[in-house]
């Protein structure tokens, strides 16, 4: 991972390009992150930072958190994310990491947790097919068969009823339309994972 930076999801719109083209855009407030620690190969055998974002107030965090920033000195931020980042050497606690390590045209993947769309059943969560709506059938959106009867439970795996949404969603190869370092705006072109005032995680992409 060559650059990363963490932010929060505003909603979507549309912008006009050169050519006069509607691209549809996500609004992403990205940043500014602060280094709250580096590690190292030597000292951690591998190639990281950790960075904060978002300010919070120090009574809502727990004494082990509030030691990693007055230890530092530096400013309660509400999260915490590890950046294993290839050249850490370049970044010191303290240093800030903003919108503009990105640049128009870049390819980012952003990573989310997708809506909650609380508890479904099998047709609206898999898509299955519902049973007879006539001739008095009583099984229009039951589940149906659970497979062999011989083992005496539920074999692992089958689509059944439950939660649905609020999973780790990670879209790739997206396109950043525009980079506004004045509010630290990042608009990147189509949807991204999540719903308003989500927290997202955004990479340049690894299959660019």
């Amino acid at each position: 991972m060559e650059k990363a930076i963490l932010g929060k999801k505003i909603g979507m719109t549309q912008i006009f390009s050169d050519t006069g083209e509607a691209v549809p855009v996500t609004v992403v407030e990205a940043g500014p992150c602060v280094v709250v620690q580096k590690k190292t190969v030597e000292n951690d055998g591998y190639s990281a930072i950790k960075v904060g974002y978002e300010d919070i107030k120090e009574k809502k965090l727990n004494k082990p958190l509030q030691g990693q920033f007055k230890t530092r000195q530096l400013s309660f931020k509400k999260y915490l994310k590890e950046f294993r980042i290839q050249d850490a050497d370049k970044y010191n606690v303290g240093d800030e990491i903003k919108v503009d390590i990105f640049q128009p045209g870049d390819k980012v993947d952003v990573t989310g947790t997708s809506l909650g769309k609380g508890y479904a059943g099998t047709i609206k969560r898999w898509n299955a097919r519902r049973g007879p709506m006539t001739h008095g059938s009583k099984s229009h959106r039951l589940v149906g068969s659970s497979g062999a009867t011989g083992v005496a439970r539920v074999v692992k795996g089958l689509p059944r009823p439950g939660h649905k949404g609020a999973k780790k969603v990670t879209v790739q190869n997206l396109e950043v339309v525009k980079v506004d370092p004045e509010r630290n705006f990042l608009l990147i072109k189509g949807s991204v994972p999540g719903p308003k005032k989500s927290l997202l995680f955004i990479k340049n992409s690894v299959k660019n």
